[in-house]
Protein backbone atom coordinates (compact mmCIF):
# COMPACT_ATOMS: atom_id res chain seq x y z
CA UNK A 1 0.00 0.00 0.00
CA UNK A 2 1.11 3.20 -0.96
CA UNK A 3 1.92 6.04 1.28
CA UNK A 4 -0.78 8.56 -0.97
CA UNK A 5 -3.36 5.59 -1.22
CA UNK A 6 -2.92 5.37 2.94
CA UNK A 7 -2.84 9.03 3.69
CA UNK A 8 -6.28 9.00 1.57
CA UNK A 9 -7.69 6.31 3.55
CA UNK A 10 -6.94 7.66 6.78
CA UNK A 11 -8.31 11.19 5.48
CA UNK A 12 -11.68 9.60 4.01
CA UNK A 13 -11.88 7.39 7.09
CA UNK A 14 -11.14 10.89 9.44
CA UNK A 15 -14.09 12.27 7.63
CA UNK A 16 -16.90 9.21 8.11
CA UNK A 17 -15.97 9.19 11.68
CA UNK A 18 -16.25 12.59 12.29
CA UNK A 19 -19.36 12.62 10.40
CA UNK A 20 -20.62 9.88 12.92
CA UNK A 21 -19.53 11.49 15.89
CA UNK A 22 -21.11 14.77 15.16
CA UNK A 23 -24.87 12.48 13.96
CA UNK A 24 -24.16 10.91 17.31
CA UNK A 25 -23.75 14.20 19.33
CA UNK A 26 -26.88 15.56 17.95
CA UNK A 27 -28.92 12.28 18.72
CA UNK A 28 -28.08 12.55 21.95
CA UNK A 29 -28.22 16.35 22.76
CA UNK A 30 -32.00 18.36 23.44
CA UNK A 31 -29.88 21.76 21.66
CA UNK A 32 -30.80 22.41 17.84
CA UNK A 33 -28.86 25.50 17.47
CA UNK A 34 -26.01 26.07 15.38
CA UNK A 35 -23.78 26.56 18.39
CA UNK A 36 -24.71 23.01 19.40
CA UNK A 37 -23.55 21.62 15.84
CA UNK A 38 -20.21 23.45 15.78
CA UNK A 39 -19.56 22.33 19.61
CA UNK A 40 -20.53 18.83 18.29
CA UNK A 41 -18.23 19.27 15.08
CA UNK A 42 -15.21 20.49 17.89
CA UNK A 43 -15.95 17.11 20.20
CA UNK A 44 -15.60 15.31 16.91
CA UNK A 45 -12.47 17.01 15.95
CA UNK A 46 -11.03 16.90 19.64
CA UNK A 47 -11.99 13.24 19.81
CA UNK A 48 -10.31 12.47 16.48
CA UNK A 49 -7.01 14.11 18.33
CA UNK A 50 -7.48 12.67 21.35
CA UNK A 51 -7.31 9.04 19.94
CA UNK A 52 -4.24 9.87 17.30
CA UNK A 53 -6.45 9.25 14.49
CA UNK A 54 -5.24 12.97 13.29
CA UNK A 55 -2.72 15.80 14.10
CA UNK A 56 -4.64 18.93 15.38
CA UNK A 57 -3.96 20.66 12.09
CA UNK A 58 -5.47 17.47 10.24
CA UNK A 59 -8.54 17.32 12.54
CA UNK A 60 -9.20 20.95 11.92
CA UNK A 61 -9.43 20.69 8.22
CA UNK A 62 -11.54 17.78 8.21
CA UNK A 63 -13.89 19.42 10.64
CA UNK A 64 -13.90 22.69 8.05
CA UNK A 65 -15.12 20.10 5.47
CA UNK A 66 -17.86 18.13 7.21
CA UNK A 67 -19.11 21.74 8.58
CA UNK A 68 -19.16 22.69 5.14
CA UNK A 69 -20.77 19.97 3.69
CA UNK A 70 -23.53 20.30 6.48
CA UNK A 71 -24.09 24.03 5.90
CA UNK A 72 -24.17 23.27 2.68
CA UNK A 73 -27.00 20.49 2.84
CA UNK A 74 -28.85 22.32 5.65
CA UNK A 75 -28.92 25.62 3.38
CA UNK A 76 -30.32 23.49 0.38
CA UNK A 77 -33.14 21.81 2.53
CA UNK A 78 -34.09 24.94 3.98
CA UNK A 79 -34.21 26.72 0.62
CA UNK A 80 -35.91 24.24 -1.67
CA UNK A 81 -37.83 22.00 0.79
CA UNK A 82 -36.71 19.11 -1.37
CA UNK A 83 -35.20 15.89 0.06
CA UNK A 84 -30.83 15.71 0.91
CA UNK A 85 -30.82 13.22 -2.16
CA UNK A 86 -31.68 15.98 -4.64
CA UNK A 87 -28.80 18.11 -2.88
CA UNK A 88 -26.67 14.90 -3.22
CA UNK A 89 -28.05 15.01 -7.33
CA UNK A 90 -27.54 11.36 -7.74
CA UNK A 91 -29.56 8.14 -6.63
CA UNK A 92 -29.65 8.00 -2.81
CA UNK A 93 -29.00 4.21 -3.19
CA UNK A 94 -25.63 4.28 -4.16
CA UNK A 95 -24.67 6.38 -0.80
CA UNK A 96 -23.46 4.42 2.34
CA UNK A 97 -26.84 4.03 4.44
CA UNK A 98 -24.73 5.79 7.40
CA UNK A 99 -23.43 8.62 5.99
CA UNK A 100 -26.67 9.43 4.62
CA UNK A 101 -28.48 9.52 7.53
CA UNK A 102 -25.59 11.76 9.87
CA UNK A 103 -26.14 14.34 6.53
CA UNK A 104 -29.53 13.96 7.22
CA UNK A 105 -30.20 14.16 10.53
CA UNK A 106 -27.82 16.92 10.94
CA UNK A 107 -28.85 19.03 8.00
CA UNK A 108 -32.58 18.80 9.47
CA UNK A 109 -31.33 20.19 13.01
CA UNK A 110 -29.58 23.39 11.48
CA UNK A 111 -32.59 23.96 8.92
CA UNK A 112 -33.23 27.03 10.72
CA UNK A 113 -29.53 28.41 10.99
CA UNK A 114 -29.24 27.95 6.68
CA UNK A 115 -31.47 30.18 6.39
CA UNK A 116 -29.82 32.72 8.73
CA UNK A 117 -26.05 31.55 6.73
CA UNK A 118 -28.16 31.41 3.61
CA UNK A 119 -27.99 35.49 3.39
CA UNK A 120 -24.14 35.54 4.72
CA UNK A 121 -22.79 33.18 1.78
CA UNK A 122 -24.81 34.16 -1.24
CA UNK A 123 -21.50 32.78 -3.14
CA UNK A 124 -21.64 29.58 -1.53
CA UNK A 125 -18.78 27.80 -0.50
CA UNK A 126 -15.53 26.76 -2.50
CA UNK A 127 -14.61 23.44 -2.54
CA UNK A 128 -10.44 23.20 -3.65
CA UNK A 129 -8.52 19.85 -5.11
CA UNK A 130 -6.59 18.42 -1.71
CA UNK A 131 -9.62 18.79 -0.05
CA UNK A 132 -12.28 15.85 1.30
CA UNK A 133 -15.71 16.17 0.69
CA UNK A 134 -18.94 13.88 0.92
CA UNK A 135 -21.24 12.43 -1.61
CA UNK A 136 -22.35 14.98 -4.06
CA UNK A 137 -21.79 16.17 -7.27
CA UNK A 138 -19.09 19.70 -7.53
CA UNK A 139 -19.55 21.50 -10.47
CA UNK A 140 -15.30 23.38 -11.70
CA UNK A 141 -15.26 26.91 -11.25
CA UNK A 142 -13.10 26.61 -14.92
CA UNK A 143 -15.11 24.60 -17.43
CA UNK A 144 -18.40 23.84 -15.75
CA UNK A 145 -17.64 19.92 -15.89
CA UNK A 146 -19.09 17.76 -12.79
CA UNK A 147 -17.48 15.92 -10.11
CA UNK A 148 -19.76 13.14 -8.72
CA UNK A 149 -18.34 11.88 -5.01
CA UNK A 150 -20.49 8.54 -4.29
CA UNK A 151 -18.77 8.08 -1.07
CA UNK A 152 -16.15 10.54 1.00
CA UNK A 153 -13.56 10.99 -0.97
CA UNK A 154 -10.52 13.66 -2.22
CA UNK A 155 -11.23 16.44 -4.35
CA UNK A 156 -8.86 15.82 -7.83
CA UNK A 157 -8.11 18.66 -10.10
CA UNK A 158 -10.66 18.96 -13.02
CA UNK A 159 -10.24 16.00 -15.33
CA UNK A 160 -11.12 18.22 -17.96
CA UNK A 161 -9.09 21.60 -17.60
CA UNK A 162 -6.86 20.74 -14.13
CA UNK A 163 -8.47 23.76 -12.81
CA UNK A 164 -9.01 23.11 -9.25
CA UNK A 165 -11.90 25.21 -7.33
CA UNK A 166 -15.67 23.63 -7.38
CA UNK A 167 -18.53 24.76 -6.15
CA UNK A 168 -21.77 22.93 -6.16
CA UNK A 169 -24.67 23.23 -8.23
CA UNK A 170 -27.06 25.71 -7.74
CA UNK A 171 -30.14 24.11 -6.66
CA UNK A 172 -33.69 25.17 -8.84
CA UNK A 173 -36.87 24.90 -6.38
Amino acid sequence: MTDKHSNREKWQNAYDDMMLRVRTAIEEAEEDTLPALQRFIHKARDTAVELGELTRDEAEKVAYYVQRDLQDAGQHLAATGHELGDWLRFDVELIEERLLEALALAADHTRLEMLQFEQELQAGPTWNSGEFTGPGTLICDSCGNPLHFHSTGEIPACPNCSHTAYHRQQHRG
